[in-house]
């Protein structure tokens, strides 16, 4: 069995007693087996129980599916057990484009390069560089690395002679093998890397040059002198660069007041229809006997037991005008009461009716809303300038408005639906306070995490567990099987564990670090966590492994720069088995429970016992967001684990559990994608920038390894010519930050033919890989067929709060109209019929089944004059 490489005891024998802090029991075949088990045994449950679930949920499997337009091209999935996925996979990359935008083409182009790279890397070392070491260099994993002996070089006391430098020795020539295949993995990584990132670059330019929006024609232009805060100077401004033409001036100001009395009155509409449907599922006091259903409504009960409705409509009106006094059953539930606070400093308070309480608190929020929404406000130091052309707006973004330093910055605009309006027109040193403040704060949390992580990293040592506690670990020495979970699946499960749940505390502080758009909070969230995974999963993980060895690797390190490297190395060896471990848990066991969507199947219980109102109902069967902030640090971390062990001994069958993961991941996501989840990024691929740097960080971290380890072969010479490799990677940072970097940000100029079809045939059959005809694929990317151009259609860049229609409480299953001011002035009309509803069709809980409800409607109007409220049957309507 080739996982039995991975602990074979012949060449890793535990050591039966601790000598120092540097002796591990290492993992071995029984680890690797258990954590095998584990990982099918959830991933194939999890599997089946989607493939059952799936036709049975599509409320949940295919949302996002059944919310697209049907326009787009996106092939239905059958309903039988396994025959979903020929059918995924035949969904090409064009299909994905058009149907899930350039940031889930970009993630998932991410995943298909990886599968490629690695499975070239995995051949490789597996046919070519693992027969070289196990034929050459028996003792390429001897516990010399894992004894103390390996790191007394770098220790002040008692310093032993240097030993000779065995890269001239004839017998240890496999070690220049090494340093060939660091320079060609790094050369093929690079290629690959660069090879997709112009290919990407190609497809965003001919995506976005071929398609107007809103977007695309507008810019942002943020540092405004007070002078010219105004649209009509902006305006001007604009106007004489010679560029275009101005066709529309959004400039922000302080909406501070009526942002905040709209989050009052989302509040205060939530309570009135939860005190609605609370008083809607009583049952009336009095049995229905005493009131038969043909006394309801105006209407009579002939002999036969059939109905007449009553003629007199006026009649009927003052009828049940009377009758809400309380001789009908439904007036003689039990009315929901409030509590309100009062008098000197709120310390007294009475109980009132809650339904007439808060519709009243609704119709003051409105009165103040309408007033707000006439206010003018002071002006902020930002504005969405619109131009006539994307052409204009690109050259406006990608010049010097203003020879001041911090004046007149112009950058691309995000979605209007986008924009975070309430960091619009906050001070911008307040915003920057809170920027910096919150990087100081995640700085200071990977500190606080350092104390988690160690101590998880210790529980891989049993002379660790000796020390705390001697009768534990005994016990795991006597039983391997335990031994393994405890000492290997267990720190698997929790770190698996912390990149789940960090992930969420990181997008809070990213959401309140004063960003002005959905889209750099959600690429702040991925650089976030992922600083986390790899600082503080990889890097202490590895290097520090306990917390009462951080001071002394920080002290060697400062003494001899070296000290790093080695150390990494060392540890990098012996941890082996534990990130192939994680790596196999990531990929076989918990991407089917992502496919499961396990985290919402076990939420609706309690969101389903939480559900009161229709709009709770309405809610619950929205698709479920995906975020890219909450995934890719993983794969990323995946990604670099897989290049840090692809040259050292074994280390193909880490690459072939890399290239498992990558492909489970590609088909997972794009289901999810393109079926399950909607996602609520808009950073016209940008991620891929970052994507790109990790890869490259990554790269300098397995140069670092490998010369690391070369150097504990005391093979110094060759671990001295990967220092070139590591200039190399940094310069090429820099090369890529100057030419591709600013193509993943703007249009160029050249690339937008506005109503033209894309220019290349190769851009869409090269690129793109099409596998339907040229002509099929080129309708597929025509301007007006992208999903931006869909998602922004009449959209605008102006505060919500400004214009959005004032929603009605949602009290029966079809959603009510929006309210409407009125023509003469006079306050608000609404409709509180919304359609004409039959009984059964009246929202009702399941609990309620039993309650009679009015089935009339009437329309009124709010007179900003008058504050009362009467009853129309069972239904609260504002009247003037």
């Amino acid at each position: 069995m080739a996982f039995a490489m991975f602990g074979d005891p012949g060449d890793e024998p535990p050591p039966t007693k601790c000598v120092d802090d540097h002796d591990y029991t290492q993992p071995g075949k029984t680890d690797t087996t258990v954590q095998l088990v584990i990982s099918l045994a959830l991933g194939v449950t999890a599997f089946f129980s989607f493939c059952m679930l799936r036709p049975r949920w599509k409320s949940l499997y295919a949302a996002r599916k059944r919310h697209l337009d049907p326009s787009v091209a996106l092939p239905a999935l059958p309903d039988t057990f396994l025959g979903w996925m020929p059918a995924l996979y035949k969904v090409t990359e064009q299909q994905v484009l058009v149907s899930a935008g350039l940031d889930a083409f970009v993630f998932l182009a991410f995943f298909k390069m990886a599968m490629k790279l690695f499975t070239v890397l995995f051949f490789f070392a597996a046919f070519v560089l693992e027969p070289i070491s196990q034929h050459y260099g028996p003792d390429t994993d001897t516990t010399s690395l894992t004894s103390p002996v390996s790191l007394q070089p770098f220790k002040d006391e008692d310093p032993p002679d240097k030993p000779p430098d065995r890269s001239l020795d004839p017998s240890n020539g496999y070690l220049w093998s090494y340093l060939v295949f660091t320079y060609f993995f790094t050369a093929i990584t690079l290629y690959i890397m660069d090879k997709e990132t112009a290919r990407i670059i190609r497809i965003r330019q001919d995506y976005l040059g071929t398609q107007s929006t809103i977007t695309d024609r507008t810019f942002r232009l943020s540092g405004i002198p007070k002078d010219l805060r105004t649209e009509e100077k902006i305006k001007d401004l604009v106007e004489r660069l010679e560029i275009g033409k101005v066709e529309s001036v959004t400039l922000c100001r302080n909406w501070k007041e009526l942002d905040d009395l709209m989050d009052q009155r989302q509040t205060v509409l939530a309570k009135l229809e939860e005190t609605w449907s609370v008083y809607l599922s009583q049952q009336p006091l009095r049995a229905a006997a005493e009131h038969p259903e043909g006394a309801l409504d105006g209407a009579t009960s002939t002999g036969n037991g059939d109905r007449r409705d009553h003629i007199d409509e006026e009649a009927v009106e003052s009828d049940r005008l009377l009758r809400s006094v309380g001789s009908r059953p439904f007036e003689e539930r039990e009315r929901p009461q409030a509590r309100f606070w009062y008098g000197f400093l709120r310390m007294q308070s009475r109980k009132t009716d809650a339904i007439d309480y808060y519709t009243e608190k609704l119709r003051l929020l409105d009165e103040k809303i309408l007033a707000a929404r006439k206010k003018k406000y002071d002006a902020a130091d930002i504005a969405f300038i619109t131009m006539d052309s994307i052409a204009a707006c690109q050259m406006a973004i990608q010049a010097l408005i203003d020879p001041r330093p911090g004046q007149l910055l112009s950058k691309p605009a995000p979605a209007p639906s986008d924009v975070v309006w309430r960091n619009t027109y906050a001070p911008r040193f307040g915003r920057r306070l809170r920027s910096w403040s919150i990087s100081v704060f995640v700085g200071l949390l990977s500190i606080v995490w350092l104390a988690p992580v160690a101590f998880l990293a210790s529980t891989l040592s049993i002379c660790t567990i000796d020390a705390a506690f001697p009768t534990l670990g005994q016990t795991l020495r006597e039983h391997e099987i335990i031994r393994s979970l405890v000492q290997t699946g267990l720190p698997t499960a929790v770190v698996s564990l912390l990149n789940i749940a960090v992930p969420y505390l990181y997008d809070f502080l990213s959401y309140h670090q004063g960003m002005l758009s959905q889209g750099d909070v959600a690429l702040s969230v991925i650089s976030k966590n992922f600083f986390f995974t790899f600082f503080n999963i990889f890097l202490i993980f590895t290097v520090f492994g306990a917390v009462t060895s951080i001071l002394d690797v920080l002290r060697e390190g400062l003494k001899d720069t070296t000290y790093i490297a080695y150390t990494l190395a060392d540890k990098l060896i012996n941890l082996r088995v534990f990130y192939a471990n994680f790596i196999m848990l990531q990929g076989l066991g918990l991407f089917p429970f992502r496919l499961l969507e396990f985290g919402s199947v076990s939420l609706y219980p309690i969101y389903r016992l939480g559900a009161k109102t229709p709009r709770d109902f309405a809610q619950m069967f929205e698709p479920p967001m995906f975020y890219f902030g909450f995934y890719l640090p993983t794969a990323l971390l995946i990604f670099i684990l897989c290049l840090v062990y692809s040259a050292l001994p074994h280390g193909y069958l880490v690459l072939g559990l890399g290239v498992v993961y990558f492909t489970l991941g590609y088909y997972t996501y794009k289901y999810q994608l393109l079926y399950a989840m909607d996602q609520p990024l808009h950073a016209t691929g940008g991620a891929w920038r970052i994507i790109c740097y990790r890869i490259m960080l990554g790269l300098f971290v397995f140069q670092l390894t490998m010369s690391g380890y070369l150097a504990l072969r005391f093979a110094y010479l060759v671990a001295l010519l990967v220092v070139p490799l590591l200039i190399a990677t940094v310069w090429y940072s820099f090369f890529y930050q100057k030419y591709f970097e600013p193509l993943t940000r703007f249009i160029s100029l050249r690339s937008i033919r506005q109503g033209e079809e894309p220019s290349s045939n190769a851009i869409v059959d090269d690129d793109l890989g099409g596998e339907g005809s040229g002509q099929e694929e080129r309708e597929l990317l025509r301007r007006g067929s992208t999903i931006d151009e869909d998602r922004e259609k009449g959209l605008r860049f102006v505060n919500p709060s400004l214009v959005v229609p004032l929603e009605q409480p949602w009290i029966y299953k079809d959603p009510p109209p929006p309210l409407i001011e009125s023509e003469t002035g006079d306050g608000l009309e609404f409709d509180v019929r919304g359609s004409e509803r039959e009984y059964e069709n009246v929202y009702q809980p399941p609990e309620a089944s039993g309650s009679a409800i009015n089935r009339d409607a009437r329309t009124a109007t709010v007179s900003s004059n008058s504050s009362s409220s009467v009853s129309l049957g069972d239904t609260h309507i504002w009247r003037s």
